[in-house]
């Protein structure tokens, strides 16, 4: 049991190389779902894992097997072995929770005030225009969405390229990234060897961006072009805006406008081997995560004396 509890909490480092692989392999919509899905499946089943070890550890507690109406001692492997590691999941799930809720509450308050910005602003459809001398401009989600940009970003760009602008935040509202962003989030809270896959469902969810501001406007140069100029006039300042609000000027800009110079091509051969590499750090995770938590339902119930099904 507890063998197969530790997998999972070693399957999570697996994923960022299959993460950098999937980008160059897929496409970005196919990366962005493929990524999000393994990484919350593989997220879920580390904290299960560690939930199922912390548990094993207080049920090794004189007073809490008695509460348990324990008829005879839980079938473990050593003490000097559970003890430390459900010490360990208890301080792990603990920095985790922590680390969550502020990040939450910090993100939560970013949004309220920027949401309270642009809907104390008149709009011209969906586009919010605040009078700041700082480039800025993100796709903001809401009822209703909206494109939140700067007056210093629409000085910094021509015409043309600020309906590039527009046509990249409208398909980063259109395509729900911020669910995406915030998923990655919670995901990277929950494992630190998921943090790496963080930026990577970031960096495929501006390239489906750029692909569709692309496709609306019919020029690959012209987008390139307008990505690279509002985050050069972005880099020095400072935006309040969330993290989960996706925005034009994140990520690796120099990667993405390079994507966007060079002609579109299909996906190679090798696609289906990383989708099931990335399938299997998946059904790795969540089958020995259930096998694991089963296996400790098991023990508890030998433990209060029920009989072996």
């Amino acid at each position: 049991m507890t063998a197969l509890l530790l997998i999972p909490l070693l399957v999570p480092f697996a994923v960022p190389a299959a993460a950098r692989r999937c980008l160059d392999r897929f496409t970005p919509v196919a990366a962005l779902w493929a990524l999000t899905l393994t990484v919350l499946v593989v997220a879920g089943s580390s904290v299960a894992a560690l939930g199922a070890l912390v548990l094993t550890g207080l049920l090794k507690l004189p007073f809490l097997a008695g509460l348990g109406d324990f008829v005879r001692p839980l079938r473990t492997p050593s003490d000097l072995v559970v003890l430390p590691l459900a010490t360990a999941a208890t301080g792990l799930l603990t920095l985790a929770a922590g680390t969550l809720v502020r990040s939450a509450l910090r993100q939560l308050r970013a949004f309220r005030a920027a949401r309270t910005e642009a809907d104390g602003r008149p709009a011209a459809g969906d586009l919010c225009v605040i009078e700041s001398p700082h480039p800025d401009a993100y796709a903001l989600p809401g009822r209703p969405h909206r494109i939140v940009v700067t007056t210093g970003m629409l000085r910094s760009l021509g015409a043309d390229e600020r309906e590039v602008l527009f046509a990249h935040e409208r398909a980063h509202n259109a395509g729900g990234h911020h669910r995406f962003l915030v998923l990655a989030e919670l995901a990277a809270h929950c494992h630190p060897g998921l943090r790496p896959v963080r930026a990577a469902i970031a960096l495929a969810a501006e390239r489906a961006a750029d692909e569709a501001a692309a496709a609306v406007v019919g020029d690959r140069r012209l987008t390139a072009r307008a990505i690279a100029r509002a985050a050069l006039a972005a880099s020095s300042a400072r935006s309040g805006r969330p993290d989960f609000a996706p925005a034009a000027t994140t990520g690796p800009v120099p990667q993405r406008v390079a994507a966007l110079l060079a002609a579109p091509r299909p996906p190679r051969r090798a696609a289906p081997w990383i989708a099931l590499l990335l399938a299997a750090c998946a059904t790795a995770s969540a089958g020995t995560a259930a096998t694991g938590v089963l296996a400790f339902h098991h023990e508890v119930e030998v433990a209060q004396g029920e009989e072996p099904r």
